[in-house]
């Protein structure tokens, strides 16, 4: 202990000037939006290719099970063509708009966040790969979260396992829309708020997104409720939704880019001015 004090003391001007050097740089990072958007990019890179060698290392001792995920999935998105072609052409005629309007991007989750308030994920695609901020991001069972910021080669993603997240989602079978959050307990439930108590909600059915924005399009899966009550003013519900991912065991992601989403961002500035 008495070797750490005379430490200090004898080096006291240099410690002095690192902890101010530190609070200037955390002050012109905070104050400058280029300067944060630069600490952010830098610390996706640098954080990226840590997590990117541990990830690397886990995925290969994970072969097996992934490769029985894809096998699942594949035979999933196939059921979906042959039974879209046969029975009911409207489906097809809605995949082949779908198709037009949105494109998809595999990445791999290299971070993984789920145990805190605010989990962030990272991915390992960014702007090199025209990954951006506000870009929807799925798995082969459901909704994950949205882009938050991208470097080069990584992205960070904003769970649905954020307290500061809220995405438009829907009753499936009905279209009463709510807004989907996180109250911070379980890592396989989300709540679906705002949703008005003339919906005929019923325990089971499932959720999904609404297609009132820009960034996911109508219909994805979510969850399915697992319990509801109305609020406190008894006006519209609160439900409890069981997640389809999770979101504990999570590895192979898509990021959906809508190509409209310049022109309709752009529309509705105009429109607000």
């Amino acid at each position: 202990m008495q070797q750490i004090i005379n430490f200090i003391i004898r080096n006291k001007t240099f410690l002095l000037f690192l902890l101010l050097f530190s609070v200037s740089i955390s002050f012109t990072i905070q104050s400058h939006s280029y300067h944060k958007s630069k600490f952010v990019n830098s610390a996706n890179f640098l954080t990226g290719g840590v997590y990117n060698s541990f990830n690397n290392l886990s995925t290969y001792f994970n072969l097996k099970s992934q490769n029985q995920l894809l096998t699942e999935e594949n035979n999933y998105l196939k059921s979906i063509l042959y039974n879209s072609e046969i029975e009911n052409d409207s489906v097809l005629i809605d995949s082949l708009l779908f198709n037009n309007i949105y494109s998809l991007t595999s990445a791999n989750i290299i971070r993984n966040s789920y145990n805190a308030t605010d989990n962030v994920i990272l991915i390992n695609k960014g702007i090199k790969d025209s990954i951006k901020q506000d870009l929807g991001v799925i798995t082969s069972k459901g909704i994950l979260g949205i882009i938050d910021a991208s470097s080069r080669n990584y992205s960070t993603v904003i769970s649905i396992l954020n307290t500061t997240s809220s995405i438009s989602a829907q009753l499936k079978k009905s279209n009463h829309i709510g807004s989907l959050t996180w109250n911070g307990n379980s890592p396989n439930i989300v709540q679906l708020t705002d949703v008005e108590k003339i919906a005929p909600v019923v325990k089971g059915d499932t959720i999904v997104t609404s297609g009132r924005s820009s960034i996911f399009p109508k219909g994805i899966p979510i969850g399915i409720v697992q319990n509801f009550e109305l609020d406190i003013a008894e006006n519209y519900y609160e439900i409890n939704v069981k997640l389809f991912n999770d979101m504990t065991d999570l590895e192979y992601v898509y990021i959906i880019k809508n190509r409209d989403s310049e022109e309709i961002t752009n529309l509705l500035n105009e429109t607000n001015e």
